[in-house]
C-alpha cells in the first residue's frame, strides 16, 4: 500500500489508463478559458521551483489521517524530486522520460515511462507542458489581494481525486488541496519557495541503492 499523497501520484500513475481525457461540455467556455490562461500564465513563468512541504490528510468527518513533511524540486519540462520524510519516507523522480519510485522500508524502485497522461498529477501540474492543462481540467479561479485560487476537475471519468485546489500567494504557489470522491481530503503548504533558482541536474536522476529490488515498467 502506498503512503499518502506521495502514494496518490503513485496510484495516479499506475492508474494512468483511467485518466485519458474526455470531452465534457461546459457551462461556460469563456469563463474556463481565461482561468486556464490565468494559470497557465502563472506556471509558464516558473522554470524552477524548490521548496518544502508539510501534508495533512484528513477523512470525511476532519478527523486527521495522516501527516508528513519534505522536500521538493520542480523544473520544466516534466523534471521532478519529491521527497517524503520518514517514518512515511519515499521518493518520486522523474528525468522527464522515466519515473522512479523508490520505497526504502519496502527495499523496492518502481520505474515508469513518463506518460503526458500523467499531467493530471499534481507534481507534473506543476512542472509539465502547460498547454495541457485545458486539455485535462476544467478550472474556475477567484482572486482575495495577493491570493489567487484555482479550482481544478478533472474532466475524465473515474479519476482517484474529484477536485484539486492550487493556490498562489503573490504569483507563487502555496498551497494544494485534493478532494477524493468518499470526501477524504490531502491538503499540502509549501513553504520556503524559490523560484527560477539554479538546480543541480543529478537531483532528477536515480542510481538505486545496493540490494534494491527494480521493477521495470510492464515486468
Amino acid at each position: 500500500m502506498y503512503k499518502g499523497f506521495l502514494g496518490l501520484i503513485s496510484n495516479v500513475m499506475l492508474s494512468a489508463a483511467l485518466l485519458l481525457p474526455v470531452s465534457i461540455a461546459q457551462a461556460d467556455d469563456g469563463e474556463q478559458q481565461r482561468a486556464a490562461n490565468k494559470l497557465s500564465e502563472l506556471l509558464s513563468h516558473t522554470q524552477t521551483i524548490t521548496g518544502t512541504f508539510s501534508q495533512l490528510t484528513l477523512d470525511s468527518t476532519g478527523t486527521q489521517l495522516q501527516e508528513a513533511s519534505g522536500q521538493m524540486v520542480l523544473q520544466r519540462p516534466g523534471l521532478f524530486r519529491w521527497h517524503t520524510d520518514p517514518p512515511l519516507e519515499q521518493l518520486l523522480i522523474s528525468n522527464g522520460e522515466k519515473v522512479w519510485l523508490y520505497d526504502p522500508d519496502l527495499l523496492q524502485v518502481t520505474v515508469q515511462k513518463m506518460d503526458q497522461r500523467l499531467t493530471h498529477t499534481p507534481a507534473l501540474l506543476l512542472s509539465g507542458d502547460v498547454s495541457k492543462i485545458s486539455e485535462n481540467f476544467s478550472i474556475t479561479y477567484k482572486e482575495g489581494g495577493p491570493v489567487i485560487d484555482f479550482i481544478l476537475t478533472p474532466t475524465a471519468k473515474d479519476t482517484l481525486f474529484d477536485t484539486l485546489r492550487l493556490s498562489f500567494r503573490n504569483g507563487v504557489i502555496n498551497d494544494m488541496q485534493l478532494l477524493d470522491a468518499v470526501g477524504q481530503r490531502t491538503n499540502i503548504l509549501f513553504m520556503g519557495v524559490k523560484v527560477n533558482e539554479p538546480v543541480d541536474a543529478s537531483q532528477f536522476v536515480f542510481d538505486a541503492p545496493a540490494g534494491v529490488d527494480v521493477i521495470e515498467d510492464g515486468e
